[in-house]
């Protein structure tokens, strides 16, 4: 596009170009003009939900959502004026009250945008807490997801997700008025619905009001917990995972998914890859090979001595009783690369087709 076809917006005073189609917050978050949300996620439709990022937009009545609101030629908006600031101290006081938490409250799992917010913008309270009647759902019968309540604002974050990124719309938001809450059809638990526990409602929800049971029940907040970043090993796509560590424990109390955007996975994972971290902590994990010995009995060995020995009985199979004699399985839990590299051994080294994948791919 040619720069006299080229469409800006000022956003303080910053003269912005954008495309067809682009919010205002889109157009902002490029240029690094931060504007606070509790509703917007990049990958999810805007919904206008929670009204934290109201912005004066010149010429308009009213304060416009900024998440929502498309950009325009020659628009002024302001983001930073004392009616902005007003907004947003009042809006984070209301949700303070609906939530009727404490800070120790909202951050006992996942960290609390809500409260993020309260630091960053301040606030018009504290206001007394409104009387809670959104309790008493049943989502949290089962292991992995915990639904409470009286944390909960209304952001929908957590239905939009279910519905638009994993498509299985197993949560929904149910009742009306006050009583609205987060539910799912004719309320039966997650576990007879459509829910795939993924765990994405925990990953996007603001106020900690989704959140990963058992690493609740373990009792320390994510905040105090070690992020490592790693590859997710139980399939090949390679999804980017991470593990959050207690060390004084020395163990993995749960895994997130890193922003959305920023890995192969985009900020989304599967129940595997969230919740089936049992096994790191096993007391019957292998942590070394193991080779037979003359004893009958399997024996710890170095990694050198284990391979030496498979590579040893497949060449004397070979040998005796010819290529075809051998077959090489793989595993869907290897990368693309692995695999090829099975196939490669087994038809190169080997001279046998007798090589397969359990996923066929």
């Amino acid at each position: 596009m040619s720069d006299s076809k080229k469409q800006f917006i000022v956003i303080d005073g910053n003269e912005l170009s954008f495309e067809d189609g682009e919010t205002v917050l889109q157009v902002a978050a490029r240029a690094e003009i931060e504007i606070p949300t509790l509703c917007w996620d990049p990958r999810l439709e805007p919904a206008g939900a929670c009204r934290m990022c109201l912005v004066e937009v010149e010429g308009a009545r009213l304060m416009q959502p900024a998440c929502s609101y498309k950009a325009a030629s020659g628009m002024v908006v302001r983001t930073q004026t004392d009616k902005v600031r007003r907004n947003q101290q009042f809006i984070v006081a209301l949700h303070q009250a609906d939530t009727v938490q404490t800070r120790e409250e909202a951050e006992s799992n996942e960290p609390s945008k809500l409260w993020s917010h309260a630091d960053l913008y301040g606030t018009a309270g504290p206001w007394p807490a409104v009387e809670q009647v959104r309790a008493d759902r049943p989502l949290d019968d089962n292991r992995f997801i915990q639904y409470r309540p009286e944390h909960c604002i209304l952001c929908s974050l957590c239905t939009r997700y279910c519905d638009q990124v994993e498509a299985v719309s197993a949560i929904s938001l149910a009742g009306r008025g006050a009583t609205t809450t987060i539910s799912t059809a004719d309320r039966v638990a997650l576990t007879d619905s459509t829910c795939e526990l993924c765990g994405g409602c925990v990953d996007v929800c603001p106020t900690g009001a989704m959140s990963d049971k058992p690493a609740l029940l373990w009792g320390k907040p994510e905040k105090e917990l070690e992020k490592v970043q790693t590859t997710c090993n139980f399939c090949g796509v390679g999804c980017q995972i991470q593990l959050n560590v207690d060390r004084e424990a020395n163990r993995v109390v749960k895994v997130t998914a890193p922003d959305p955007g920023t890995t192969v996975n985009d900020g989304n994972t599967c129940v595997k890859g969230r919740f089936a971290n049992d096994f790191v902590h096993h007391e019957e994990r292998l942590t070394t090979p193991l080779v037979r010995g003359d004893d009958g009995g399997l024996h710890p060995a170095t990694w050198d001595e284990a391979l030496d020995r498979a590579a040893q009985g497949l060449i004397r199979i070979a040998e005796q009783h010819g290529p075809d004699s051998l077959a090489f399985v793989s595993s869907s839990r290897c990368t693309g690369e692995e695999n090829y590299l099975v196939q490669k051994m087994a038809r190169a080294a080997f001279r046998t087709h007798n090589v397969h994948q359990c996923a066929a791919t």
